[in-house]
């Protein structure tokens, strides 16, 4: 049976994998909403982009320890991953660089590695 796309679902069948990040770019401006301005020059020059963190993949896989009583575990048991910073909803500025830009139902989009991201705007206090 198939599910139809709306606005509300159509990013659910998504899945980030590992230490990507799914952006949604923003508007382009100078300034964030909170006041970060950015100069031209930098934007220019190493070619940095800001916009909102739509989904965030499990984070770095840890290696798993050498217990024998482990492989008898389900799969689920056995990978574990170190999350992300990112969340849902941050604004990211990141290195275009590191980034890949794709369309998914006609919206564009950068799938980011964390490493890639130079810092992260929370709406909530630190």
């Amino acid at each position: 049976m198939a599910i139809k796309l709306t606005a509300d679902n159509k990013l659910k069948k998504l899945i980030v994998v590992g230490d990507r990040v799914l952006i949604r770019p923003a508007k382009e401006t100078d300034r964030t909403e909170s006041g970060l301005y950015l100069p031209p020059g930098v934007q220019e020059k190493e070619k940095i982009q800001r916009g909102y963190v739509i989904k965030v993949g499990p984070g770095y896989p840890l290696p798993l320890p050498a217990d024998e009583d482990d492989m008898w575990k389900g799969k689920d048991e056995q990978v574990k991953y170190l999350p992300l910073q990112a969340q849902e909803g941050d604004m990211a500025i990141f290195l275009q660089k590191g980034a890949i830009e794709v369309m998914y139902e006609n919206e564009k989009y950068f799938i980011v590695p964390q490493s890639s991201i130079l810092m992260l705007e929370r709406e909530e206090e630190l």
